[in-house]
């Protein structure tokens, strides 16, 4: 063998020698992303819903059988690392579909609104790093905190409100800080009322046996051309007190918050307070909400809440009026053959009296459901709402069954 070639061989040598240092832990490494992914877990969700809505209007009823059905699959973690991707349907069932969804277009003006939209979307899609006290996600994710009243996730609607963003949650055993920056807003309306933000959220919390205090600032701007922002700033306390056969329930909170569009400007206060008590598995609670005005010109807004949660189940009220808005609420609730049932009542009046409104209605609503088995679940609800001096009477039926493996 000739010198050059010997001098080759080394040469060969050399670079497999390197090649291995250098492949070896890069291969261990993708063998233990790949165990991490094997070892994640995978979930379906189903919720067949029937809604009808019977309005006191020239809109025809309208009805709507629809399927939710979410698949998702999460990883293992790998020093910390994981992600997670689902993936989110709703399909009319059996042609049941005489409703409208204004914002895509869908029978807007034939029938009331039922805002349950065809869709096939990312419903989650993040990275998360994960310690024993922080949590970091990166990507379309779902956001609730608190009640919701300010930020959620719209889960009563098939089509949930996600958000593109990076969040960090700290959590130790009394506190909680949670930071959030989006860059849009997934609405509910099948990407047609989507729309690009600069959004900051910062909450925190401190739990201890005295109860839980919360405080607050959402500062949101809609990212475009027109100088805008809704800046909302506030605290809460909650808690609960034992005696003998009584829990006695209460909570209080406050905000304040400034509108701004191009160079006009609003301020407006919000104010919660209840009060309840569980007694032989039976709560009963009153609750004063006021979403305050600005002179009769802006009610008090909360456009990325679960809105359906507070106001009433009609949806009413998922705008507020100029006038601002005052909820004086009657609840009961308790568990009955296996299921729980709910009983609200709503007296709605404006904040501010104007020459057009006052009185803005009342509503009842009644829900019972029940989980069947561990993969089933079943529900009933009902909302009538009477619309004194500015709506329409309303009445809604749900009637759906849900199933998750």
């Amino acid at each position: 063998m000739t010198s050059s070639n010997i001098s080759g061989l080394r040469t060969l040598s050399g670079w497999l020698l390197a090649s291995t240092a250098v492949l070896t832990p890069n291969l261990a490494h993708a063998n233990e992303w790949y165990n991490a992914v094997k070892q994640g877990s995978g979930f379906a969700d189903f919720r067949l819903r029937y809604e009808a809505v019977d309005q006191d209007n020239a809109l025809e009823d309208a009805e709507a059988l629809t399927l939710r059905s979410l698949v998702g699959y999460s990883s293992g973690e790998h020093n910390g690392w994981s992600f997670t991707a689902e993936l989110e349907d709703v399909r009319v069932v059996a042609g049941i579909d005489d409703y409208a969804v204004p914002p895509t277009g869908f029978n807007t003006g034939i029938y009331s609104v039922i805002a349950d939209p065809e869709t096939s979307e990312l419903h989650q899609g993040f990275i998360q790093y994960k310690t024993q006290t922080l949590t970091i996600k990166a990507g379309r994710q779902v956001i609730a905190l608190d009640s919701q009243r300010f930020i959620g996730h719209v889960g009563w609607r098939q089509n949930w409100q996600t958000f593109d963003a990076l969040s960090a949650n700290y959590q130790n055993e009394h506190l909680q800080i949670f930071y959030g920056y989006v860059t849009q807003r997934n609405r509910i309306f099948a990407g047609a009322a989507d729309m690009d933000s600069d959004d900051h959220l910062l909450n925190a919390s401190y739990q201890n046996s005295w109860g839980k205090i919360n405080a607050y600032a959402y500062l949101l701007e809609i990212d475009n051309d027109v100088r805008n922002s809704l800046d909302t700033y506030g605290m809460s306390y909650s808690g609960q007190t034992q005696t003998d056969t009584i829990k006695w329930l209460y909570g209080l909170e406050f905000a304040r918050q400034t509108s701004t569009y191009e160079n006009t400007e609003f301020d407006a206060s919000y104010v919660m307070l209840n009060a309840g008590a569980e007694v032989a598995g039976i709560t009963a609670k009153v609750n004063w909400e006021v979403l305050g005005s600005d002179d009769k010109n802006y009610g008090f807004a909360t456009p990325l809440a679960t809105l359906h949660k507070f106001n009433g189940w009609a949806d009413q009220f998922l705008t507020t009026p100029d006038e601002g808005l005052e909820d004086l609420s009657f609840l009961v609730a308790g568990k009955i053959a296996g299921g729980s049932w709910l009983i609200t009542y709503h007296d709605f009046s404006a904040n501010e009296s104007g020459t057009e409104a006052d009185d803005l209605g009342n509503e009842l609503d009644l829900q019972y459901n029940i989980k069947v088995s561990d993969l089933l679940n079943f529900g009933l609800k009902y909302a009538s709402y009477k619309g004194a001096d500015i709506s329409a009477d309303t009445n809604k039926l749900w009637v759906w069954v849900g199933a998750r493996f």
